[in-house]
């Protein structure tokens, strides 16, 4: 039974209550008693038969479903123990509805990758969905979905997107970056600013045509919006937002900000795209905006077009977010495990001056001679998790998995978490060690336990920019400084916050100092 379908019945209580005006207050009180039990009676009738047919799991009461058994301040430990508890495949009633939570390397590869076809649809997410619509080209299904997604796709590509046009964009970025830390002249710095900065340009100037200064008061509103979104969305808010949206939009709270951080980028986006229209080439695309409009023109006469105005804005949303935070994001967590590890830090520098040396910058094809450097970079992928849950999926049939029939619609969770740390797929998985990408001989050793940007067909389109974006910020930032701690190194806590969307490290600042 569903929050809204709880407020409907509630909503009659008052109208029994008046109904009952001549009677005495207490067959009223026996009245609404017997109201509310055979209420909860038929809800739990409900949850008994609807769990007869699913895969185990705790049992939920009416409305709530699990809530009790969560703790949403740390939804992935609750997960995990529940994986422990009832296997890798079990029922969690995240709020009124049943759904499938997935979890370790075989079973999320069998359902994304081997059943993309039954788990690959896209299942509701409020906490997006409610705010940005079924406009864009990540949180909707069907038809419509898949023309955006592979325009999108193919528009990055186009633009450079594991090219080496791209990667000169991501460079001049890393210049600038580098510029800035100079600036800091070994004071301790907050980098979480100057990563989201950095990495936000490499997208914008794909998106928009050209990147920001770093002082451009749209830049700072972009990263500003989208931080504060994936921390609202990352934490106990936002764990409840997508439970009980319904509820949750009539109580007070930071996720009550959502909205209006997404509307800071609509305008900026819509001012850009004034900008674009007036000076638009067909012939001559600059960048993503002169793309769709483009596509636009060309469908304008088509009433079932997936490309129109609304669709722009959103599609530009979903990329600018998922371009900026991710990466930024274990930048910054990837520093902060590094300053933890400095014996990692200076084999990768070691590397790096054998490689590139310091007098040149780094190249994308320097990555197949740098083994250390390339195996460190995917185990801080792995250690920080910055996605320890996928976005939702939910099956377009229905089917049976493991054994279990699962209804048309389920609602489906697969925990990339359990993947990154499946003992059976990493030998020390609680420890940070570069040694889960390297073989016996020292040679980068790949492992499809490696799931940083989901898997299956609803995989990130950007997955190759980022892997890019990160060997080349990475390389560059140590080619040219030591970053230190303000702590001591015991002293440093790599154990991830947030719950929900992100994991996210703890602030902290740094000395960036010249090597």
């Amino acid at each position: 039974m569903s929050s809204r379908q709880c407020s409907m019945i509630f909503s009659h209580i008052p109208k029994i209550i008046n109904k009952c005006g001549n009677m005495d207050w207490n067959s009223t009180l026996v009245l609404l008693f017997i109201f509310c039990l055979t209420y909860i009676i038929l809800s739990f009738m409900k949850l008994y038969k609807e769990k007869a047919s699913l895969p185990p799991g705790p049992m939920p009461l009416p409305f709530i479903g699990n809530l009790l058994q969560i703790n949403t301040n740390d939804i992935v430990s609750t997960l995990m123990k529940l994986k422990d508890k009832y296997g890798p495949v079990y029922t969690l009633y995240l709020g009124p509805k049943p759904g499938l939570v997935i979890s370790g390397y075989s079973a999320v590869k069998e359902a994304l990758i081997d059943q993309n076809d039954v788990f690959g649809e896209r299942g509701d997410y409020p906490v997006f969905l409610n705010f940005i619509g079924e406009h864009d080209m990540a949180f909707t299904n069907g038809e419509m979905w898949m023309k955006r997604r592979r325009f999108v796709l193919q528009t990055l590509r186009n633009f450079g997107m594991g090219k080496q046009s791209v990667e000169e964009r991501i460079l001049e970025e890393a210049h600038f970056l580098i510029k800035e830390f100079e600036k800091t002249k070994g004071s301790p710095v907050n980098p979480s600013t100057y990563f989201a900065q950095s990495v936000s340009n490499v997208i914008c100037s794909i998106v928009y045509g050209s990147r920001f200064d770093y002082k451009d008061k749209r830049l700072l509103a972009i990263t500003a919006s989208i931080n504060n979104n994936f921390h609202i969305m990352s934490s106990t808010w936002g764990t409840l937002y997508n439970m009980f949206p319904d509820i949750m939009d009539y109580l007070p709270g930071p996720h009550r900000k959502i909205k209006k951080n997404f509307q800071d980028i609509y305008e900026i986006t819509a001012e850009m795209i004034k900008y674009h229209e007036k000076t638009l080439d067909p012939n001559n695309p600059r960048d993503y905006i002169d793309c769709f409009l483009t596509k636009m023109k060309e469908e304008m006469d088509d009433p079932d077009s997936a490309f129109y105005y609304e669709s722009l804005l959103r599609t530009i949303q979903n990329i600018l977010f998922g371009g900026t935070e991710t990466v930024s994001t274990t930048l910054r967590y990837g520093i902060l495990v590094l300053m933890k590890h400095p014996e990692v830090t200076e084999r990768m520098q070691e590397e790096i001056d054998q490689v590139v040396g310091r007098n040149r910058t780094p190249s994308i094809v320097d990555r197949n001679q740098m083994p250390y450097t390339n195996a460190t970079i995917h185990e801080i992928m792995r250690f920080c998790d910055v996605l320890p849950i996928s976005l939702p999926h939910k099956t377009s049939r229905d089917a049976v998995f493991r054994g279990f029939s699962i209804p048309n619609g389920t609602f489906v969770t697969a925990l990339l978490h359990s993947v990154h740390y499946d003992p059976d797929k990493y030998a020390e998985p609680n420890k940070f060690n570069p040694n889960h990408f390297l073989d016996d001989k020292g040679c980068f050793k790949k492992n499809d336990a490696h799931m940083p940007f989901a898997a299956g067909k609803r995989v990130c389109v950007g997955e190759s920019l980022a892997r890019m974006e990160l060997f080349l910020f990475f390389t560059s930032l140590f080619q040219n400084f030591n970053f230190k701690p303000v702590i001591g190194k015991n002293e440093i806590d790599v154990k991830r916050t947030g719950s929900g969307l992100g994991s996210l490290p703890t602030r902290y600042e740094c000395c960036v100092l010249p090597r």
